[in-house]
């Protein structure tokens, strides 16, 4: 049965992250994506959490169990302080996960204990997007092609974030002859791994992406996540989908609420502009979609969590799309609640609903 009301230990971990959202990292948001990096100790404060090696398996070096549902609650609490200090904190998720969910037993016990171990932010990033007018993640242009014991994978991908740091890589390609979509782990220092120039985006400015260049990258078929089993993808999909999905709540959440602030104690003609009919019938539905993006993003967790042989595609497809929509949605609200005062820098909406824009474009940039 789905339960709506978090455990003690859920809420344990919301409050702790809430607590340093709103005394740390808020007041760097702003600063942050003007000069477009966090200062590295907000990034580390985020890691101490310890959300990640909470997820991981004491028999690969965490302390603590997997959740699905955990994990976007904890995803939306982070995306509440900022968006793009979220996806930083939450980045080595996007290789620990697909490895525990899909890697070998070596592959497992080679990777996850580096993650969970790591006493600073560890860079393990993922390349999945890439450029063009209609990405489609069944059609990569990243291929790996198979010649004997090694593969060697070539193509061009875009927002992968910290790609000069990364000590490792996950990269997605399309096999050349079975058209299957495999990760590839690709160690730092490849022959044939290439980090080009740093993307100026409209929003997440905070979070630094790269385009990376794979020019006849050779492997050998150990690297291949999942080994000769291959790798679960679609399951893989759905993981980053809802975790987008939860992101994507937090940021609308973190904007209603701010609009209905503002609402309050913005007077004009005598009274807040709350009262006013156009304004309060706004931040209701605003209230509304925030709540029906929560919910559908629970039950596609919940479903990761209590089928872990099913790919749950509609589920979490479903939640990711709403979400993205209705996060566009409440932004563009809460700049509208707050007028000429919205458009201008010196509040969070127009950050936010900057951020939101790119929803649809973040496939692949986070995992639960």
């Amino acid at each position: 049965m789905l339960s709506f009301t978090p455990t003690d230990e859920q809420q344990m971990l919301m409050d702790a992250i809430t607590k340093l959202a709103a005394a740390d990292v808020r007041a760097h948001a702003h600063d942050a994506d003007e000069e477009d990096a966090f200062p590295p100790e907000i990034l580390q404060k985020g890691w101490e959490l310890g959300i990640l090696p909470a997820s991981i398996p004491e028999a690969y070096g965490g302390f603590g169990e997997y959740s699905a549902l955990t994990n976007v609650l904890a995803a939306e609490t982070l995306a509440w302080g900022d968006l793009a200090w979220a996806m930083a904190v939450m980045l080595p998720a996007t290789v620990a996960n697909p490895v525990y969910l899909s890697g070998t037993e070596e592959q497992k016990q080679r990777i996850l204990p580096q993650i969970a171990a790591a006493e600073t932010l560890p860079y393990f990033s993922t390349a999945l997007l890439e450029a063009g007018i209609s990405f489609d993640t069944h059609a990569l242009r990243t291929i790996a092609k198979r010649e004997g014991d090694h593969y060697t994978i070539s193509g061009e991908k875009c927002y992968v974030p910290f790609a000069p740091e990364a000590q490792m890589l996950l990269v997605y390609a399309q096999d050349s002859e079975t058209g299957k979509v495999d990760g590839y782990l690709i160690e730092r220092g490849a022959e044939g791994l290439m980090v080009t120039q740093r993307e100026k985006l409209m929003g997440i400015r905070a979070l630094p992406t790269y385009r990376v260049q794979l020019n006849n990258v050779r492997l050998s078929a150990e690297s291949r996540l999942g080994g000769e089993a291959g790798t679960r993808y679609e399951r893989i999909l759905s993981h980053s989908r809802t975790a987008l999905a939860a992101l994507a709540v937090g940021v609308a959440r973190a904007a209603y609420e701010y609009a209905r602030d503002y609402a309050k104690t913005r007077v004009q003609f005598g009274v807040p502009i709350a009262q006013k009919q156009s304004i309060a019938f706004m931040l209701a539905e605003m209230a509304i979609e925030v709540d029906a993006a929560r919910m559908m993003t629970w039950e596609a967790a919940w479903q990761l969590d209590n089928d872990p042989s099913g790919d749950h595609t509609a589920e979490s497809y479903m939640a990711k799309e709403y979400a993205a929509k209705a996060a566009l949605f409440v932004t563009d609200c809460a700049v509208q609640t707050l007028g000429g005062h919205g458009y201008i820098r010196e509040h969070p909406v127009e950050r936010w609903l900057r951020n939101a824009r790119g929803f649809t474009a973040f496939e692949g940039l986070a995992s639960i």
